[in-house]
């Protein structure tokens, strides 16, 4: 069969919840069997039937490859769909082992059955990513028979590692389906992908060149959704032999996608560029250097030949300072506004809406430009009727903040509600009989703000929004149990100086935007004024720290000594107000160090 149907399917799945998953792709069959042209391959994401960070709840829901392949053919065959092949990705439970796997599988016909399951080689374990903790990782890369020629299956980090394409080619893979599950990152404006989050620039270009160095196709299924503030972004991909892109599907949606590809095209290409016919005759040969390198790897230099030239130092070559980084390539704070705007209005319905069931949400509202930004998203994300904001004003407080609050509730059309704090703090201020500094006062109002959200979540079914910066949260500028305490945080990841760009594009009012940043709990007040340094400065070293510069390299882009060690010392003193508290580990079943579950599981 030259020329076949393919289909990429990506959608939301519900964490650990396999039935409902599996009914989604039911509904798939369905939708193949309704179709006049139906496709006959459908190539799903990884970890599509239970969601992908389950972390210590993979052994309640690894599965046997079987299991699955009944499940899957019993819906099929429900479905009344005509004779399919899927791909898909799914923890699997074999060899009495976990492994993050991915399986091919010919549904319906006499030759129905389980045609592979490749278990993924490279497992991410570092950022957001614990893989190597939970599953095992795989050993082999091959290509296998399908109804239509030959495909190789990859799992995410596989194909980043241009060995395992290469095998799967050479192999004899005319089809290579990628299952991902990559986090989306970045929102740094990108003039070549504009709109798009820009891990997935990589993506796109790890996926073109894999398919056109090896001349096959490239089916890349991304998964959707929000798992604990992860974003999935979707924008699956079917790439031809040539590297273009031959169908794209939707950011941050339910999709699918399908086109017809002629395997025919596959010797076309190689015949005008056979790197593939050079690769396989040559193969052989690079082994020996792959093996040489191997062990100079292992045996470190003492293991290169006798006449392997020895390096010269130069005298126009000084050596770098330890610990010294370039910063020509430095992180931006810049943003792309319209990007950002959108995923986090995604985020708010994904958590608000699909995993806590809620349908309204609760706001303090100050009158600053964070809680402002976080009205208009909560509005735009859930609908103004149903987004409550709460003004709660102590006897101090400055009357301008109140007026700017109310800028923002008429302007959203959102409803508004003014809760008296004075009489709560000073009864409480005055209880333990010791005199009140400005410090401890700050910090009860702080406290008896969350006490009244959280009072009035629970009397109104709402659920509270924090409205925290990334500066703020990183400088430790914020009390502790009180305005990092809501449960959900969509501005979070934003510093003040990147807050303010999305401000002006959502629209807040200018009055808002334009006024010194203040916590209003002391008259006066202001937050540079607190620093002593101005948030311009303190987000773009922050960023660099983060980034991994030295303190050296973050002076050499610009910035004082002075300055360096007082956002340095901020940083590093504060990072118990990041955590939950310290519990005392005595056993091997300890919560959050042992027994591990993802917030949304």
């Amino acid at each position: 069969m030259s020329a076949i149907t393919l289909a990429l399917c990506q959608f939301r799945p519900t964490k650990g919840a396999l039935d409902a998953n599996l009914d989604r792709i039911e509904q798939l069959f369905r939708t193949v069997a309704a179709s006049p042209a139906p496709a006959s391959v459908l190539v799903l994401p990884e970890t599509i039937v239970t969601g992908y960070f389950l972390e210590g709840g993979v052994r309640e829901h690894a599965l046997d490859a079987s299991v699955l392949f009944a499940e899957l053919a019993t819906r099929h065959a429900r479905a009344g769909a005509p004779p399919l092949e899927i791909c898909l990705g799914f923890y699997e439970r074999g060899d009495d082992r976990h492994y993050n796997s991915a399986m091919w599988a010919a549904l319906g016909g006499s030759d129905a059955g389980v045609r592979h399951v490749h278990r993924k080689v490279f497992l991410p374990t570092y950022g957001v990513f614990d893989e190597e903790r939970f599953v095992d990782a795989g050993r082999d890369v091959r290509s296998f028979p399908t109804r239509f020629g030959r495909a190789a299956m990859l799992v995410c980090e596989d194909i980043w590692h241009s060995i395992t394409p290469t095998i799967a080619a050479v192999d004899g893979a005319q089809l290579i389906a990628v299952v991902a599950a990559s986090p989306a990152r970045g929102i740094t404006p990108d003039p070549l992908h504009p709109g798009q989050p820009n891990s997935l620039a990589r993506w796109e270009q790890i996926a073109r060149d894999s398919a056109m160095e090896h001349g096959v196709f490239l089916a890349m299924a991304q998964l959707v959704g929000f798992e604990g503030g992860k974003a999935f972004p979707g924008g699956s991909m079917l790439i031809a032999p040539d590297g273009d892109v031959l169908v794209r599907a939707p950011l941050f949606d339910d999709a699918t996608v399908s086109h017809t590809i002629d395997l025919d095209d596959i010797g076309r290409v190689r015949a005008a560029s056979p790197l593939l016919g050079d690769l396989s005759l040559r193969l052989p040969l690079m082994m020996e250097s792959m093996e040489r390198a191997r062990k100079r790897g292992l045996l470190g230099e003492d293991a290169l030949s006798a006449d392997a030239p020895a390096a010269v130092p130069t005298a126009d070559a000084p050596a770098r300072p330890a610990g010294l980084r370039s910063v020509m390539h430095s992180p931006s704070l810049a943003i792309d506004p319209e990007l950002t705007r959108r995923w986090l209005v995604d985020f708010l319905r994904d958590e608000v809406m699909r995993r806590r069931q809620f349908s309204r949400a609760l706001i303090g509202l100050s009158g600053g430009v964070d809680s402002a930004v976080v009205a208009h998203l909560a509005a735009e994300a859930l609908g103004p009727e149903n987004v409550i904001a709460v003004r709660m004003p102590y006897r101090t407080s400055s009357p301008e903040s109140l007026a700017h609050a109310r800028l923002v509730t008429e302007a959203l059309g959102i409803e508004e509600r003014t809760v008296d704090i004075s009489g709560a703090v000073d009864g409480y201020a005055s209880a333990p009989g010791l005199p009140s500094t400005p410090a401890r006062l700050g910090n009860v109002m702080a406290r008896m703000r969350m006490v009244t959200l959280f009072d009035l979540s629970a009397a109104l079914s709402a659920l509270p929004l924090g409205t925290g910066n990334k500066s703020e949260r990183l400088l430790g500028y914020f009390t502790w149990h009180a305005d990092d305490a809501p449960p959900v945080n969509p501005i979070g990841d934003l510093f003040k100086t990147q807050i303010w760009a999305l401000a002006r594009h959502l629209g807040v009012p200018v009055a808002i935007i334009d006024k010194p940043a203040s916590a209003d709990l002391i008259a006066g007040q202001t937050d540079e004024g607190d620093f002593g340094l101005s948030y311009a400065r303190a987000d773009a070293i922050l960023d660099l720290i983060l980034h991994g510069f030295a303190d050296d390299a973050v002076c050499a882009a610009g910035f004082s000594a002075e300055e360096v060690a007082l956002v340095r010392q901020r940083l590093d003193s504060t990072h118990w107000k990041r955590k939950l508290p310290s519990v005392a580990m005595v056993s091997h079943t300890a919560i959050g160090e042992y027994y591990l579950r993802p917030v949304d599981y």
